[in-house]
């Protein structure tokens, strides 16, 4: 199902919704965040926030332009997020992890309850992001022992105890990283994409992401399906725009010369594909 976009941020937390939280920095928190510990040791991890929640509709969080990476990992019941510009169901023993600078939205299915942990990343346009060519953007995750590391900070922060905190929040990015950059990523598409970065100007086909990969183009789009959670054209359109905010942000090449450059026809098509990833059309992202 498509996803309504929103000009403003939306919190709504309800009264059937709880939360454990800790914070990093200060400042610059949610209003619902704001009396929970804080660990100023998660900033070294750029960690912004992390906490768990159980969540009863009618639950519902909107960021338009999320400023990092943010990961839940849905440990009981079901939800949706937006994934690409669309919903997308989160059921148990799954995760989801959404780059940084796009429209961030979730919330709770009605008469279902949703229990998840999230970590939520503070990042810049000169840092580079956690996500990806072949971080999966939904795929299994057993959330368990990122459960207990949330846990075990909460408890910790509340007594502010430095060094079990340090070996807390290590843990806390640890368990994100294992899911953002598999140990043992599939080789083929590891290649795949690692040849598609090289050239995304390239007029790539399904046929021709299959010939590289070795693999039929069924089986391709089993693997991406499996692996990262998108077809191997979505993906393809996926990278091109992560190269595309890249360019954005770190020259002053006109919009329709960087279109070109990652592999887009025109402007109108590229600027139609940003907006429905981002949430803004790229002279806005840009600004």
């Amino acid at each position: 199902m498509k996803l309504a976009r929103r000009q403003t941020d939306l919190e709504i937390i309800g009264k059937r919704t709880s939360f454990l939280a800790v914070r990093g920095r200060k400042t610059d928190a949610p209003v619902w965040l704001e009396d929970s510990p804080r660990c100023d040791l998660l900033s070294a991890h750029n960690i912004k926030h992390t906490g768990i929640m159980d969540a009863r509709a009618p639950y519902e969080i909107v960021r338009v332009n999320q400023s990092g990476t943010f990961m839940m990992a849905c440990l009981e019941g079901e939800g949706v997020v937006s994934v690409d510009g669309n919903w997308k169901p989160i059921r148990a023993g799954q995760a989801c992890l959404l780059p940084p600078f796009v429209m961030n939205s979730l919330k709770c299915v009605p008469r279902k309850n949703w229990r998840f942990a999230w970590v939520r990343y503070d990042e810049s346009h000169d840092t580079k992001p956690i996500v990806s060519s072949i971080s999966p953007v939904i795929g299994a995750f057993d959330g368990t022992n990122l459960e207990t590391a949330i846990k075990g900070l909460h408890t910790e922060a509340l007594t502010d105890t430095p060094a079990a905190n340090l070996h807390w929040c290590a843990l806390v990015n640890h368990y994100v990283m294992r899911f953002a950059e598999p140990s043992n990523p599939n080789e083929r598409l590891w290649h795949l994409w690692k040849e598609v970065e090289k050239d995304p100007s390239r007029d790539w086909t399904l046929a021709q992401l299959a010939e590289i990969a070795c693999v039929s183009s069924e089986h391709l789009r089993r693997l991406c399906l499996k692996e990262i959670g998108r077809s191997p054209m979505r993906h393809l359109t996926f990278v091109r725009l992560q190269i595309a905010v890249r360019l954005l942000t770190s020259g002053n090449e006109k919009i329709d010369t960087i279109a070109r450059a990652v592999g887009f026809s025109g402007i109108h098509s590229f600027s139609n594909s940003f907006t429905d990833y981002f949430g803004k059309r790229p002279s806005d992202f840009r600004k």
